[in-house]
């Protein structure tokens, strides 16, 4: 039998031959691993980094995968649920000189990493963000519905696609990303939906490839002087109608748990919460 151990890669196809079917067995708690490397194995490098990523995964005493990460500078480490002593195994051999500006996982396993990372490096470490995986049950669109229609968004549409991706940036308090290289990528496949009226753009939902037959709504942002309409409800109902057309077996979406609004609205067309996760960020 092997030893239990960690294995890392920069290659995203080694990466998936040996946790893939792993982090495809539970698509809804993998579903931000699973997007990042479907996006990164369909060759839009640009997307998600190129040099800057890295994968690993675990392998318990039978030498099967039993948790993974992966990262992609600048962002945080994004960790399944792993036992304690993975979790610090990892922190004890991160390359020094790799930047880690955070992790993100379910609460056990995010400050089991952050002990050990704190005890390695000294750094300080805080929450950034406390966030709830959310599943659809029931598609409830709003009712009443506001006016307007849904559309597909297009490359005319890039400079508005674009602002309103670093707006939603700046609502998270979420650090600097490339959102044009992000926007690029989901016009590709018909991954950004708006919301309009008489053809002016109120509000926008994005959605994920549908892998392991599971699709996730992010992000849904309507400008702050537009809010409070029934927009983002009735965008977020188009865009998840529209992927379970397409052939998603499961809908999913993540909020801030410090935004009571944006919970009740998911849960009002018929999400209902799955686990929570934080983010915590490290600082020297």
């Amino acid at each position: 039998m092997s030893g239990m151990a960690w294995n890392l890669t920069d290659d995203v196809e080694y990466f998936l031959a040996a946790a893939g079917d792993f982090l495809r067995s539970r698509p809804a708690e993998h579903t931000v691993l699973l997007t990042v490397t479907e996006t990164v194995r369909l060759g839009d490098r640009t997307a998600h980094g190129d040099e800057s990523r890295l994968f690993g995964w675990w392998t318990g005493p039978g030498g099967a995968a039993e948790g993974a990460f992966v990262q992609t500078l600048p962002r945080p480490l994004l960790l399944t649920p792993l036992p304690g002593a993975a979790a610090a195994s990892l922190a004890g051999l991160w390359d020094l000189d790799r930047p880690l500006p955070g992790v993100t996982a379910e609460q056990r396993t995010a400050e089991a990493f952050a002990d050990a990372w704190h005890s390695r490096t000294g750094a300080a470490i805080s929450v950034n963000r406390r966030s709830r995986l959310y599943r659809l049950a029931e598609l409830l669109p709003p009712d009443p519905m506001p006016p307007g229609r849904a559309r597909v968004g297009t490359v005319a549409d890039r400079d508005l696609l674009v602002k309103w991706f670093e707006a939603f940036t700046v609502d998270l308090g979420a650090s600097d990303i490339a959102w044009e290289r992000q926007v690029d990528d989901r016009l590709r496949y018909g991954g950004l939906t708006l919301w309009e009226i008489d053809g002016n753009p109120v509000s926008l939902a994005g959605v994920s490839r549908t892998v392991a037959g599971a699709a996730r709504v992010s992000p849904v942002y309507t400008p702050s002087d537009l809010r409070g309409r029934g927009y983002a409800g009735a965008v977020t109902a188009a865009v998840s109608r529209a992927a379970l057309d397409a052939g998603a077996g499961e809908m999913l979406l993540f909020t801030d748990l410090a935004n009571p609004t944006s919970n009740a609205l998911y849960q009002r067309i018929g999400y209902v919460p799955v686990s929570d996760r934080v983010s915590l960020d490290f600082r020297k």
